[in-house]
């Protein structure tokens, strides 16, 4: 498959990898039907160390579920999903209280060896806890609009627990 990485300062590239696979039985596998690049890839664009090995790109998607771990029991194959821009299980204390980017089971993509989401797949640690099913007959001219919920309304949009409500899933 394709996918996209950086080697340094404006040194990107679209290389032919092996696709994902599951690794953990809460994995899932997303084919990526609609990505954009974040501020957040733009950082390290202008500044970044040069590197011998490129670090995988993106973390705002939506997708289709191809495969699922032997645990995941919220999705199934052909899902219309979308993912905010870390992984973490839901479940845990830190998750119920809001701050999913603190999860202890959770990371970002691009690290410890989950690739990025600029790429044809990926790997979706934690599954079941961080994808978010969209309905399959959304309208197509919609699903641009969409990629703000996988990075730029959570970035803005605080835990529901530092508005003093019960936390609940973004």
């Amino acid at each position: 498959m394709r996918a996209t990485f950086m080697y340094g300062p404006g040194d990107v590239r679209v290389e032919n990898v092996p696709g994902p696979s599951i690794v953990e039985s809460t994995d899932a596998i997303v084919r990526i039907t609609l990505a954009c690049v974040c501020g957040s890839d733009l950082h390290p664009y202008h500044s970044m160390g040069k590197s011998d090995e490129g670090v995988p790109m993106g973390h705002e998607f939506l997708g289709v579920v191809e495969e699922t771990g032997s645990q995941i029991t919220g999705l199934k194959r052909g899902d219309f999903v979308v993912s905010p821009f870390a992984f973490a299980d839901n479940t845990c204390p830190i998750c119920r209280d809001g701050f999913h980017t603190a999860c202890p089971h959770g990371s970002w993509y691009g690290a410890g060896g989950v690739g990025g989401a600029q790429a044809e797949a990926i790997r979706v640690p934690e599954a079941d806890g961080t994808l978010v099913k969209i309905p399959p007959d959304a309208d197509p001219a919609l699903l641009p609009s969409l990629l703000a919920l996988s990075d730029v309304y959570l970035t803005g949009y605080p835990p529901p627990t530092w508005a003093g409500s019960s936390p609940a899933r973004p």
